[in-house]
């Protein structure tokens, strides 16, 4: 709620003096103790704060999710155990999850869906992160295609779908093993690759670092690469990229 609607509110006596008192020092952000929420992120980035779950207690999940739902109509969270989304749907009634992406939305207000992303994967172990990545774009505004299990190990299931590959605006790339499917992938398109290295794979893999070091040492050029398993985050870049306009 910006200063406008607080004045207004309290004008109207839906506020009193002292709540409105203490929601203007929480313009900007707000101090839960634990957690300082930012309130203002959405007006600079286009979409609210993001909240990691992961090392959070499922107590302050709630606080936080509390707190952004009342100032945001789209929120969302990542690495969400089942536990800690039964517990916030006691409060938000409306939150929805997804088990596989481990994410949780709040979509009270959607945000019309523009341009065309799509993730490419290059098996089904790689499923978990393909969907936080679907879930993130989605709930940021942007429509989402997906296209499952093409690695290079079958390079004919990619070689298929090329059109499907030309016509996106970004696509994301999500590869664990040898992570060499975005090399495949931008030696055959001119848009901009986001490529995501998976902890899939055997020892050698070493939980991811195989093929972000394959990824970051591409021959193709015009791939950027995120951190292991950073589904959110290849969402975020590839919806910033969706959006810029021709």
């Amino acid at each position: 709620m910006n200063l406008i609607e607080l004045l207004k509110n309290f004008k109207n006596g839906k506020m009193s003096l002292e709540n409105v008192a203490k929601a203007i020092e929480n313009i900007g952000y707000e101090d839960l103790g634990f957690a300082k929420i930012d309130h203002l992120r959405e007006r600079r980035r286009g979409f609210p704060e993001v909240l990691l779950c992961q090392g959070k207690t499922i107590e302050q999940i709630v606080k936080i999710m509390k707190s952004l739902t009342q100032q945001h109509e789209n929120i969302l969270a990542t690495r969400a155990e089942q536990e800690a989304y039964e517990k916030v749907k006691e409060s938000i009634s409306d939150v929805r999850y997804n088990p596989i992406a481990k994410t949780m939305v709040v979509e009270r207000n959607p945000l019309p869906k523009v341009g065309r992303i799509l993730v490419v994967s290059a098996g089904t172990s790689d499923q978990a992160v393909v969907e936080e990545i679907r879930e993130s774009a989605n709930v940021m505004g942007n429509n989402v295609e997906i296209l499952l299990d093409v690695g290079v190990a079958g390079i004919h299931r990619l070689l298929r779908n090329v059109e499907k590959l030309r016509e996106a605006k970004v696509i994301v790339v999500v590869a664990g093993m040898d992570g060499a499917l975005p090399s495949v992938v931008a030696g055959l398109v001119d848009k901009p690759i986001i490529a995501v290295p998976t902890s899939v794979g055997y020892g050698a893999n070493f939980n991811g670092i195989a093929p972000l070091l394959a990824m970051l040492n591409n021959c193709s050029g015009g791939i950027g690469v995120v951190n292991i398993d950073n589904g959110f985050g290849a969402a975020h870049l590839a919806s910033l990229i969706n959006k810029i306009k021709e």
